[in-house]
């Protein structure tokens, strides 16, 4: 069968659905992601064949797009995520089944839910939808220990790391003896810290012996890289190198989060938006994770403060890293994307 994926907003998205994506491939069964021209990139880089739509906000516009799309690429089934409802309501427009990949930790936050449903209903009206079809399966990535009481049915799927590619040096898949490993990230959108914090809170967890990775743009690379001293800064693949640390900070990006509590890794978290702050509360209920609120800090010192505190509570409390070790050992025994798409392949049975 032939199924489209549609993904949007952050590379985040596309590296969700790739693992999925990929064993619908490795099946048998043809595949395209759609996004918008920015995130084309980052599928070439992982092998996932995609197509340009308008960006995620322009709604309409993009629902035109794979409308357009559907007449020379007819699919049999569409895969989206939980922060749009494009693909529903393009599958019932093509009176298709169409299933929902969850991409993060916990639930959608109320103000992205407000805002999607109070968008969609001009578009519902022109396609002569009455409502937004319910979706044929619900694919949920989350531990389900981490599931609130009142979440929907899901088909549970384990987590795979996917992200881009290069060579691998020795220090990314071992680590040094007796030097606890700090890896701090913001991912591909947002700079978490400005560079003077970023360079005390170094200073503060080096001076404690510990070994600080930063993952970041070449940009920031260059800017910082040359003051820190022997610390690592640049590209970092985050699959790789997430199962040799003891802790990582970072700003609460699901797909960050996820790759992480599947390494069995304690996090601490800096969350910039409702989305994050969701992962967060989930992750640090479960007593796998500390968030530090960055509107309730004052001046950059005490942001600066309440991070290295809750890193050397982390380090030095082993109940954290159980926690995050238990939560990665219940990932395991999720069923693979391989078994989902088995599931998904009923979704077209006659």
């Amino acid at each position: 069968m032939k199924i489209l994926f549609t993904a949007g907003g952050s590379q985040a998205t596309v590296f969700s659905v790739a693992p999925l994506a990929t064993a619908a491939r490795n099946a048998g069964h043809e595949i395209l992601l759609a996004a918008e021209e920015p995130l084309l990139g980052a599928a070439a880089a992982i092998a996932i064949p995609a197509v340009p739509t308008p960006e995620p906000r322009n709604t309409s516009a993009r629902l035109d797009a794979l409308v357009n799309l559907s007449q020379d690429w007819p699919p049999d089934l569409v895969i989206g995520g939980t922060l749009s409802h494009v693909a529903g309501m393009l599958a019932g427009h093509l009176k298709i089944p169409y299933a929902r990949q969850a991409w993060e930790i916990g639930p959608m936050p109320p103000e992205f839910a407000r805002r999607i449903a109070e968008g969609i209903r001009p578009d519902l009206d022109r396609l002569g939808l009455a409502s937004l079809p319910d979706p044929n399966l619900f694919v949920d990535v989350c531990p389900p220990s981490l599931r609130p009481a009142d979440a929907p049915d899901a088909q549970p799927m384990r987590w795979i790391p996917r992200n881009p590619q290069r060579r691998l040096e020795p220090w990314m898949y071992t680590r040094a003896q007796g030097r606890p490993r700090v890896l701090i990230t913001s991912g591909t959108r947002v700079r978490m810290l400005s560079g003077g914090s970023t360079r005390r809170l170094v200073d503060r967890l080096t001076r404690t012996g510990a070994e600080v990775l930063i993952a970041a743009s070449e940009e920031t690379a260059a800017e910082l890289g040359g003051e820190l001293g022997d610390v690592r800064v640049g590209w970092i693949p985050l699959d790789v190198v997430a199962p040799t640390c003891d802790l990582a900070v970072h700003h609460g990006g699901g797909a960050t989060a996820m790759t992480l509590l599947n390494a069995g890794v304690p996090q601490l978290f800096l969350p910039e938006n409702g989305y994050a702050k969701a992962i967060a509360r989930a992750v640090s209920g479960s007593g796998a994770a500390l968030t530090v609120p960055l509107e309730q800090e004052g001046s950059d010192e005490d942001l600066v403060d309440a991070i290295a505190a809750g890193c050397q509570e982390i380090l030095s409390t082993p109940s954290y890293t159980q926690r995050a070790r238990a939560l990665a050992e219940e990932i395991a025994t999720l069923p693979t994307p391989a078994e989902v798409v088995r599931t998904l392949e009923t979704l077209t049975a006659p």
